[in-house]
């Protein structure tokens, strides 16, 4: 099974070394020069055929680094997406090309903008459950997360907090 978005060439030369998950506190992640917060997906049913996965990003670097392939035990592949208004319809598209990590920058991946899809789940996504996924950065390597899923309506993690 496929679970990359981009072609084993560009994978080829991202760092390989698997590296344990540094957390920062229960919902951020560190790896590198890179720091991803909050990382959440919502419920979903056993059928269905798409889930989405949202963070935010910092690069706190001095140098650009791009996220360029995503995969989880629980999706059968994972695809970087943005979605963008044009002549007033919500259009959504692939990002072959992963998504760039501006040094200094953060990049919000989070519903009606850029996100992960994790196309055909392989099973419901549970409401205060959790979902692994590993995240392979061009720069900084691999990293494994945790989306906490939230309820199936939600517009953010249910830990988010005021001022972070």
């Amino acid at each position: 099974m496929r679970r990359r978005f981009l072609s084993a060439g560009l994978l080829a030369c991202a760092s390989v070394s698997l590296l344990p998950a540094s957390p920062a506190s229960a919902h951020d992640f560190r790896v590198g020069d890179l720091v991803i917060d909050h990382p959440w997906s919502r419920a979903v049913g056993a059928s269905a055929p798409t889930a989405a996965g949202y963070m935010s990003i910092a690069n706190r670097g001095s140098l650009p680094d791009r996220l360029i392939s995503a995969e989880t035990p629980m999706a059968r592949t994972v695809e970087a997406h943005e979605m963008n208004m044009t002549d007033g319809v919500m259009r959504m598209r692939p990002m072959p090309g992963g998504i760039p990590l501006p040094p200094g920058g953060t990049v919000w991946l989070r519903p009606g903008g850029m996100h992960l899809m994790l196309v055909g789940p392989t099973g419901a996504f549970v409401p205060g459950g959790s979902v692994p996924l590993t995240l392979r950065f061009e720069r900084a390597g691999t990293v494994i997360v945790e989306l906490e899923v939230a309820s199936a309506g939600a517009r953010a993690p249910a830990t988010e907090h005021q001022g972070h």
